[in-house]
């Protein structure tokens, strides 16, 4: 049976959450369908500036994203820092533009004056939308929901277009959160979607290789900071190049009919992680049959499964794979 979404989470352990929502059986994102010949590529696109548009609207950052035939994928990271750190009147002006509101926080953001009776029910509306600006749910919802409708219109029909539940998987180290953002931006490769990186559309891995030839990295996305992320700045442990020249090595190695092999720049990128090339490329092509459960150490997974009293552990033989990483 599947755990309500609050007793997956911990904050205490990680902010890192891999995401996935699929589709229901004949609701299309891509592709063309057989029976009336109509192609569907082009909500790729609608998924994917809606994903780009939230990273302006919620402390959550966008690590890695892919947006396939019949489903997505999302690596995610919240930021409770940054959310307590917003004014009140920042709170409110962030929800808006996601949702209405109410009358009162209405003209709370454009400066009229509240009386003292309505100062509680201000507090606690801010308080409510602060919670969820940094909420895995309520990003998914927000996400989901108006593609859906959109979806709904132009089939002309109701009901269902997603799955009821998205799922949702803690990635408990740098070494899990690597790894799951190599197979997410791989997706369209191992589906021979398509032939190299650049070419894989809706991908954070195509629009990072886009910003990369003028030498920046992409606004809405999590940047890679190197080992400047010892200085508490905020960012992905490895530098742009080095991630880069990792997936695309990656790519080669597990593409059907390619050849390859992780360079040695690569390998000391890997070294620095304590992950062998071997398990690497196992984690990267088989990820999400490896582990279907949090993604980290034994003793990581521990720690989390004590916070959210977990008793049974059927996914802790995937720690094989990282307890090798970390001895």
């Amino acid at each position: 049976m599947a755990r309500p979404r609050n007793t997956q989470i911990s904050l205490e352990d990680t902010p890192w959450y891999h995401c996935c929502s699929r589709t229901v059986r004949r609701a299309f994102i891509a592709g063309v369908d057989d029976y009336s010949g109509k192609s569907y590529e082009h909500r790729r696109g609608w998924i994917e500036k809606r994903i780009l548009n939230l990273t302006d609207i919620f402390a959550i950052d966008v690590a890695a994203y892919a947006v396939m035939s019949n489903h997505l994928h999302l690596v995610l990271r919240m930021d409770v820092e940054k959310v307590n750190s917003w004014l009140d009147k920042t709170v409110v002006e962030q929800w808006h533009k996601c949702f209405k509101g109410t009358e009162l926080t209405q003209r709370f953001v454009n400066g009229e004056v509240i009386e003292d009776k309505f100062l509680p029910q201000i507090k606690h509306f801010i308080a409510l939308y602060r919670s969820r600006l940094c909420d895995i749910s309520w990003f998914m919802r927000c996400l989901n929901e108006p593609i859906a409708r959109q979806a709904n219109r132009e089939d002309n029909c109701t009901g269902h277009f997603w799955e009821g539940r998205f799922k949702s998987q803690a990635l408990l180290d740098e070494a899990a959160v690597l790894a799951c953002m190599a197979y997410v931006d791989l997706n369209p490769i191992r589906a021979n979607m398509a032939k190299t990186p650049e070419d894989s559309m809706h991908t954070s891995l195509r629009l990072r290789i886009k910003a990369a030839i003028t030498s920046q990295q992409p606004a809405q996305l999590m940047p890679f900071v190197g080992n400047e992320h010892q200085s508490q700045v905020k960012g992905l442990g490895v530098s742009l190049r080095e991630y880069l020249d990792l997936v695309d090595e990656t790519g080669r190695i597990i593409q059907d009919g390619k050849k390859g092999v992780i360079s040695s720049n690569s390998e000391k990128t890997l070294e620095r992680l304590n992950i062998p090339n071997g398990n690497w490329i196992k984690m990267v092509s088989d990820f999400a049959h490896l582990f279907q459960g949090p993604v980290g150490t034994l003793n990581e997974l521990t720690r989390y499964c004590e916070h959210l009293n977990i008793r049974r552990r059927h996914f802790a033989k995937s720690c094989q794979y990282l307890n090798a990483f970390k001895q």
